[in-house]
């Protein structure tokens, strides 16, 4: 395993991260212990949950995921061995059945004691905010589109208050940002600056071949200001191992339980996908390693969340920190790229 450092800190994580959402809904508890099993025993020591998983969210599952880590952590007695990273879920249609006050400073705090009791711990490593309160171009809206309507008021100040009163309490050590965009991410590292605030030390978006958007303006500002990407999603739902355009996607493979996730499934992924995937054959790798290594090997990626469903899948996630592209094959992906750019956003 190859590790790193969380931005500003001294915690030392896997380029490799765990992802955890298919736990307690695709997955069972017993799926999740022997991933857990066989990750930490790769040299894998950075895991990423939410409150809201597993995923999609519902209230049956709501907080499924965390329970199965807190049960491993509780048989295992190995807490000090993962770093951990969850997230508050942030408002929404579907996350209504969990709290409708966005990062309110009660609802901060609520989320944090109910994740730890959840995950049986005493402390989270690195806490998120799962994406943004204000109206903006996330979750595969390519274009910003101001709304004057909008009802949010500036509250980056407030947030970090908060989270700071919580990382003063010794509950959680670092803090995070999610499917942020480069606005908000330098509020918030302007606010930490002008008024000695936690400071955010990593930003979790999309990233993959089908979807580089964070290389428009946020990779320069990641690399600038030392604020890591963890790209989640490299695989694009699994798209970027090829199975379903060769036809071997398993009944229980995401896009078929969960058709409506079909972002990485418009014409033109698919082409770029067919492409890519010719690139990965012709030079002796799957597509899934060049997928991944694609992702692991760039300068503002702190680590790689990688999620899998078997452990056939996760072996082979794992393995693909090994895997260095050379120039050659990258010069072929971004002319791939040139020609049909973020065909996911």
């Amino acid at each position: 395993m190859k590790y790193t450092t969380l931005p500003n800190t001294k915690i030392k994580v896997s380029k490799i991260c765990l992802g955890t959402m298919t736990w307690g809904n695709q997955n069972s508890q017993e799926e999740g212990f022997a991933q857990m099993d066989y990750a930490l025993d790769r040299g894998v020591n950075f895991w990423d949950t939410a409150e809201m998983y597993a995923v999609p969210a519902s209230p049956e599952t709501y907080g499924s995921t965390e329970t199965i880590i807190g049960n491993w952590f509780a048989k295992n007695g190995n807490r000090d061995k993962v770093i951990l990273a969850s997230k508050i879920a942030g408002n929404g249609d579907y996350t209504a059945h969990i709290r409708t006050n966005g990062f309110a400073p009660e609802a901060l705090k609520e989320a944090v004691n109910n994740s730890l009791k959840r995950l049986q711990t005493d402390y989270i490593d690195l806490y998120q905010l799962h994406w943004p309160e204000r109206e903006t171009n996330y979750f595969g809206v390519r274009d910003y589109k101001h709304n004057t309507n909008d009802a949010w008021e500036d509250n980056f100040n407030e947030v970090l208050h908060t989270l700071d009163g919580i990382i003063k309490e010794g509950k959680i050590r670092n803090v995070g940002i999610s499917n942020e965009k480069a606005w908000g991410t330098m509020r918030y590292l302007e606010e930490s600056k002008n008024h000695n605030l936690p400071r955010m030390a990593t930003i979790q978006n999309p990233y993959s071949l089908l979807c580089r958007t964070f290389e428009g303006d946020l990779a320069e500002v990641s690399i600038r200001e030392n604020i890591g990407l963890l790209a989640y999603s490299p695989m694009a739902f699994g798209v970027l191992s090829g199975k379903y355009i060769k036809g071997t996607a398993a009944d229980n493979a995401r896009l078929k339980l969960f058709p409506r996730f079909g972002r990485y499934t418009n014409p033109q992924a698919t082409e770029a996908t067919k492409k890519y995937l010719k690139i990965a054959e012709d030079n002796n790798m799957t597509l899934a390693q060049m997928s991944l290594a694609f992702v692991t090997q760039q300068p503002f990626v702190t680590s790689n969340i990688i999620g899998a469903t078997n452990l056939e899948q996760l072996k082979e996630n794992i393995d693909s920190v090994d895997v260095v592209l050379s120039d050659a094959v990258l010069t072929q992906i971004n002319e791939v790229h040139d020609v049909i750019p973020n065909p996911a956003p």
